[in-house]
């Protein structure tokens, strides 16, 4: 990934697994209400993969003080690991801690 950086693009979509409206802000990479993905960035933010299957979130953790989802794609299996985001359903993140976490995050 050299010289790769992260390009801040703000985005609204409507979630593809539960189909609820998000409001981007420039970072959002999941739907707040489900924590459900789409695989669409190759590297972050840069929205080049083909893929764009649904991710499903597998677990939750917290590394150095912050909290993480991990995702798995639906279609191609790759596993990501992402932000948790201030406007996250608490409940549904605290569902998926003490799940193990997959390998090839």
């Amino acid at each position: 990934m050299t010289g790769a950086r992260f390009t801040r693009v703000v985005e609204d979509f409507t979630c593809g697994h539960c189909g609820a409206p998000v409001v981007g802000d420039g970072y959002t990479n999941h739907c707040p209400h489900c924590l459900w993905s789409r695989h669409v960035d190759q590297h972050p933010g840069d929205r080049a993969e083909e893929c764009r299957g649904l991710m499903e979130p597998l677990a939750a953790g917290v590394r150095r003080d912050e909290w993480f989802l991990v995702h798995r794609c639906g279609r191609c299996g790759a596993v990501r690991r992402n932000r948790v985001a201030p406007g996250d359903d608490a409940a549904q993140v605290r569902s998926l801690l003490g799940r193990p976490i997959p390998d090839s995050t």
